[in-house]
């Protein structure tokens, strides 16, 4: 459980934030590449721009893999973010006299890229230039900011789902003291090991198929004898259930899907008197011996 905690707090002691998201809006008059970050972003952002590329650096900030992006937009044609060594490299191929305006939110969970057409005043870039954090301008936020909020909601939930787990495995694991007749058939399979009835000698010509316990005093056996299966309700007293001949059931998935249709009918047969049983019995034998004798 410690661990799991220390697994939810690992992004919140890590010193680098880490980008979450971009997404690259292409407008008629600019395109903007907006970032978010799991924490809020302090870095150093360096810029520096050529005629035909705009490279940025975001120092102590961090991607999990190479994110390429192609765009058919009169302001960039591709971006390109790479994970480096201590920081993340951006960079943008556009067309010639393409300005870049860096802005973050006021709480620094998010960084907006504008690419727009360089102005004519005096801002030409005649060389490479370098830009840096303070020259940024901040998006108007909310305080609350949704991002945040959403990242503690789901810590917040993980927590309730693993408690809620726990509390189910000690709930399972805990043995059930109470007998209920309605429980044999979501019974686990090891209680045919657990609780067998006494069952008579069988010949060589008759095998068992499949077999489930219903209590401690009752199961149903699937009895092969000759070319037919038999579905028999075996304990105090031996009841025939049911015959098969073409249809018989090849796998315990089939065998438990016979017994979860006859639920009612076997819940009717336990709760039945002895001599409701005694006649089911006398036409198990009767039957049985019917067959033996076609054989």
């Amino acid at each position: 459980m410690i661990k799991l905690f220390l697994i939810f707090l690992l992004p919140l002691s890590l010193y680098a934030s880490k980008i979450l998201s971009y997404n690259i809006y292409d407008r008629t008059d600019r395109v903007d590449v907006m970032i978010t970050f799991d924490t809020p972003y302090e870095g150093v952002i360096k810029q520096n721009t050529s005629d035909s590329s705009i490279l940025i650096k975001l120092e102590d900030a961090s991607i999990e893999s190479t994110k390429i992006k192609k765009l058919s937009s009169k302001y960039i044609k591709s971006i390109t973010i790479t994970p480096m060594s201590g920081y993340t490299q951006i960079a943008a191929i556009v067309p010639p006299s393409i300005n870049l305006q860096a802005s973050k939110t006021s709480d620094s969970y998010g960084l907006r890229l504008r690419f727009t057409t360089a102005e004519p005043a005096e801002k030409s870039i005649s060389q490479p230039q370098e830009t840096e954090a303070p020259l940024l301008a901040s998006l108007p936020t909310k305080k609350s900011d949704n991002i945040s909020q959403s990242y503690y909601l789901v810590i917040t939930i993980l927590i309730i789902g693993i408690v809620i787990l726990f509390y189910i495995k000690k709930r399972v694991s805990t043995p059930q003291n109470s007998k209920k007749t309605s429980s044999w058939l979501f019974a686990q399979s090891n209680n045919k090991e657990q609780a067998k009835p006494i069952q008579p000698a069988l010949s060589d010509d008759v095998s068992i198929r499949f077999q489930k316990s219903l209590n401690e005093q009752n199961s149903v056996v699937m009895l092969d004898f000759g070319e037919q299966s038999y579905l028999v309700l075996m304990g105090k007293n031996n009841i025939l259930l049911d015959k098969f001949t073409h249809n018989k059931p090849t796998t315990q998935d089939d065998f438990e899907s016979i017994l979860q249709s006859r639920h009612q009918e076997l819940e009717s047969f336990l709760n039945s008197s002895s001599e409701d049983s005694k006649e089911y019995l006398q036409s198990y034998k009767e039957k049985a011996a019917s067959v033996k004798y076609r054989a």
